[in-house]
């Protein structure tokens, strides 16, 4: 054998073998997927570029571009003091909400899923149960509390029931993460003289910090395009979230569709930007909760 076969021989047995191809698919799974986001981005997509068109383009012709891309009912929208009062009352009532929602979740989630006791199992079923009530279901009741609570045409009484119906998803994503703690890193900081609170501070919430941007994002995106509540609770146009504020806009113009298009476009935005930016976030925490 030849020196040159033998290094042929070395090299084919040193060669890594080639990765297997990736296999496409079914391409009608494809094809339904296609379907099914043009269906979903449409009406958004109509409603962002019927803000840049005018009432006379919206008439003539009410699926077709601007010609030309009108700029001022964007502008006039911006410029106008009710907006940003809206704006404003949804970030509030969203921030509000959210703090509640993963600080009050996180301590419960934290009893359930790392302490024994009697109605454990009821506790969850309980917190569980509540993702089947939706808030029109129980909004009557829900009013008459918040009215003998002094909570009517207020900001707080639009964030204490939306922390408390945020709490349920708050609960389920969470419990699973506070269960795959190992139970070694809660003996060994016993050991070195932490406390329960100081190991719920030092080792629970950084390790469970992926479900908790999870359960706050969700929160935060819930309170931002919450509508019934707000609608039955406030009565000041001042304190008006904006998905009121798209309603109260719309009656005052309602002659000006376009403008109103702007105005629906605009409040919209945030909500899609923020779940857009940490959408990686949201299910990387769902898929920890699936797992743990």
């Amino acid at each position: 054998m030849t020196a040159t076969s033998v290094a042929i021989q070395a090299i084919g047995r040193n060669r890594r073998p080639r990765a297997p191809r990736e296999k496409w698919g079914n391409p009608w799974v494809y094809l339904l997927a296609v379907i099914l986001i043009t269906i979903c981005i449409t009406p958004v997509l109509y409603i962002i570029v019927g803000g840049f068109r005018t009432n006379s383009q919206i008439t003539q012709d009410p699926s077709g571009w601007p010609a030309p891309w009108q700029l001022a009912n964007y502008g006039e929208v911006l410029s106008g003091p009710e907006f940003w009062t809206a704006a404003w009352n949804s970030t509030l009532v969203g921030l509000g909400t959210t703090v509640g929602a993963v600080a009050l979740g996180v301590m419960a989630s934290y009893v359930i899923a790392r302490y024994d006791f009697a109605g454990k199992g009821v506790m969850y079923a309980v917190f569980a149960a509540g993702l089947m009530f939706p808030v029109t279901v129980a909004i009557t009741p829900l009013y008459l509390l918040v009215r003998n609570l002094g909570l009517v045409n207020s900001l707080g009484g639009v964030i204490l029931p939306q922390i408390a119906f945020a709490l349920p998803t708050t609960i389920i994503i969470l419990v699973p993460f506070l269960r795959a703690i190992p139970k070694e890193l809660e003996e060994a900081a016993s050991i070195d003289g932490t406390g329960r609170l100081g190991f719920f501070w030092r080792m629970v919430v950084p390790l469970s910090l992926p479900g908790v941007v999870t359960v706050g994002i969700l929160a935060f995106v819930g309170s931002w395009n919450g509508y019934m509540l707000p609608l039955f609770i406030l009565t000041d146009s001042s304190l008006f979230t904006l998905p009121l504020g798209v309603q109260n806009f719309a009656s005052q113009y309602s002659v000006d569709t376009a403008r109103v298009l702007a105005y629906t476009s605009l409040s919209m935005l945030p909500a899609l930007v923020f779940f857009s930016l940490f959408e990686r976030r949201i299910v990387g925490g769902l898929t920890g909760a699936v797992k743990g």
